[in-house]
């Protein structure tokens, strides 16, 4: 299902990654249910980096296959993609504006309720699906441990394009065929699973000050 990769013509190796033939065979499947069902990619899943990401990748000494971690803020409506950079550290490389994000702060809490989650999660292979409705999508892998621990529930909570959410993060089709090409160049550098980290807004001692104030006047105390 993956196409054309430097140096091999029309095919990827499979064997050779067998996480990303996992992916591919998953993402035949899948069914993107709340966010868009599933539709022939076109090849857009393997677009080269734009020349905008590879020129900050550049002036950032980082490789374009070097891993990644990803940062979303819901009251800022922001992503942030952070990479590896040549002294193995990791630093930002590019934040995108959210499109759009249904419900309000706080976790998602079960099927229907239109939450985007909140949390910390592990994304594999598995969870890219090039054959989105939405352009292309990253499964945030909602629910997580922790999600199903408490009771939560819900299912194929989505990254993806169309700029249109029902309890996904939505972007624009450039954004997301952006972020999509990091995280696959990732993975095609050996990166197993990356972290998601979905929070309801930038932890500073100003907004955590805001909400203690917020819950204290809620309160009455």
């Amino acid at each position: 299902m993956f196409g054309i990769r430097a140096g091999v013509r029309n095919h990827i190796n499979l064997r050779s990654r067998p996480a990303l033939a996992a992916s591919a065979a998953t993402a035949a499947v899948m069914i993107l249910a709340g966010c868009g069902d599933t539709q022939v990619a076109g090849g857009r899943h393997m677009q080269p980096l734009s020349q905008r990401v590879l020129a900050e990748l550049k002036a950032k000494h980082m490789e374009k296959d070097s891993p990644i971690l990803v940062r979303i803020f819901k009251e800022e409506a922001e992503l942030e993609v952070w990479k590896q950079d040549d002294r193995g550290r990791f630093a930002l490389l590019h934040t995108y504006p959210i499109c759009r994000w249904s419900g309000g702060l706080g976790p998602k809490i079960k099927t229907g309720d239109r939450q985007a989650p909140e949390g910390f999660y592990t994304i594999t292979p598995d969870l890219m699906n090039p054959n989105s409705s939405q352009y292309l999508a990253i499964n945030t892998g909602f629910p997580n441990a922790y999600d199903q621990a408490n009771g939560r529930t819900g299912a194929f909570l989505m990254i993806h394009g169309g700029c249109s959410s029902a309890g996904c993060y939505a972007m624009t089709d450039e954004q997301i065929a952006d972020i999509y090409a990091l995280a696959r160049e990732a993975f095609f550098g050996g990166q197993r699973a990356f972290q998601l980290q979905a929070y309801p807004f930038r932890m500073t001692p100003l907004t955590w000050h805001a909400t203690a104030t917020r819950r204290t006047w809620r309160s009455g105390k």
